[in-house]
C-alpha cells in the first residue's frame, strides 16, 4: 500500500473511538518490526523518526525503507518526522518522501511557535503532507530535548483553540501531564484538560509520553480525544534487551542474524501489545 498522511487514519479512528499507534524506529530491522505487527493486529500504524535518527542514518536511506515496506502491506502507513526544531531538517524530509512532520516550537512563546508551525503547514500542505504542532511544555527527556518536571506546563485550552485557528495545523500535540522517558512516579493526567482542548480545537489529539502508562489510561485519554498515540522509550528498550536477552542465553551463538531475528521479534510483540489496547479502546 503507498505511504500516505496521518490525517485520514487519524480522523477515521477518532470517530471510531480508537487510536492510532505512533512508534518510533531506530533502523530497517525496528521498522521492519512496527509493520510486521500492524500487519498482524491488521490496524494503520504511524512510523516516526526523531531527528536525531535522521541524521544518523539519513533521508534518503529511511525514505527507502518505508516505501519498500509500506509498499508491500496492506496496511495504511505514515512516516512521520517527530519533535523536529530544525527548519532545514523539517524542508529536507518534506522534499525527500515523509508524508507527516512535527514542528515543536513549543519553548518559544505562543506568537512565535504558532508562526513557525503557521511556515511548516505552508511548506507541507501543498505538497500534501500533514503538520502537528505543539503548545505547552511535555516533561521528560526525548533524544536532545529535555524539559524538567518542574519546568513543563499545561496546554491551555483556549491558546490550544487559537493556535490550530491560526496555524491550519491537521494535530495538535498538547502537554496533559504525561512525559518522555520512562516515568519515575505515577503521571498524573489531566484528562479534564484533553476534553476541553479536544471541544475548543476539534483537533486529532497526539499524546506524547506513551512508554509506562497503564492500559487504562490509554483507554481513557482516547476516550477524552486523544487518536494518535507516541511510543518511543518503550521500542528502544526492546530494542536493546531483544539482543543482549537473546546473547545472554546463547553466549557461543556467532550468527549475528539469529541474534537480529530474536531482537525483531522482541520489538513486534511488544509493539502488537500496544496496537491491541489501541484498537479496542
Amino acid at each position: 500500500m503507498a505511504l500516505e498522511n496521518m490525517v485520514g487514519m487519524l480522523k477515521k479512528a477518532a470517530v471510531e473511538g480508537n487510536a492510532v499507534g505512533a512508534f518510533n524506529i531506530l533502523d530497517y530491522n525496528s521498522l521492519r518490526a512496527v509493520i510486521g505487527a500492524a500487519e498482524g493486529i491488521d490496524v494503520p500504524v504511524i512510523i516516526q523518526t526523531s531527528p536525531a535518527t535522521v541524521k544518523f542514518w539519513g533521508v534518503n536511506a529511511i525514505a527507502g525503507w518505508m516505501r519498500e515496506l509500506a509498499g508491500a502491506s496492506a496496511v495504511p502507513a505514515a512516516l512521520h518526522l517527530d519533535h523536529c526544531k530544525d527548519m532545514a531538517m523539517i524542508r529536507e524530509c518534506i522534499e525527500g518522501g515523509w508524508t507527516s512532520v512535527m514542528i515543536d516550537a513549543s519553548a518559544r512563546p505562543f506568537d512565535e511557535n504558532a508562526a513557525l508551525t503557521k511556515e511548516v503547514v505552508t511548506m507541507a500542505h501543498p505538497k500534501g503532507i500533514s503538520v502537528e504542532g505543539e503548545i505547552g511544555k511535555i516533561g521528560g527527556v526525548e533524544e536532545a530535548i529535555a524539559v524538567r518536571t518542574e519546568d513543563a506546563n499545561l496546554a491551555d485550552p483556549a491558546e490550544a483553540g487559537e493556535f490550530c485557528k491560526q496555524t491550519g495545523i491537521d494535530c495538535l500535540a498538547p502537554a496533559v501531564g504525561t512525559a518522555h522517558g520512562f516515568y519515575k512516579e505515577t503521571p498524573r493526567i489531566a484528562f479534564d484538560r484533553i476534553e476541553e482542548i479536544a471541544k475548543r480545537t476539534g483537533m486529532p489529539l497526539a499524546l506524547h509520553g506513551g512508554t509506562g502508562l497503564s492500559d487504562e489510561t490509554f483507554r481513557r485519554c482516547i476516550r477524552s480525544g486523544c487518536a494518535k498515540i507516541n511510543v518511543s522509550t518503550h521500542i528502544k528498550h526492546a530494542f536493546i534487551k531483544g539482543f543482549a536477552d537473546y546473547h545472554d542465553v546463547h553466549q557461543e551463538e556467532n550468527n549475528p542474524l539469529k541474534i537480529i531475528s530474536a531482537q525483531h521479534e522482541r520489538i513486534k510483540r511488544e509493539v502488537e501489545k500496544f496496537m491491541v489496547v489501541f484498537k479496542n479502546a
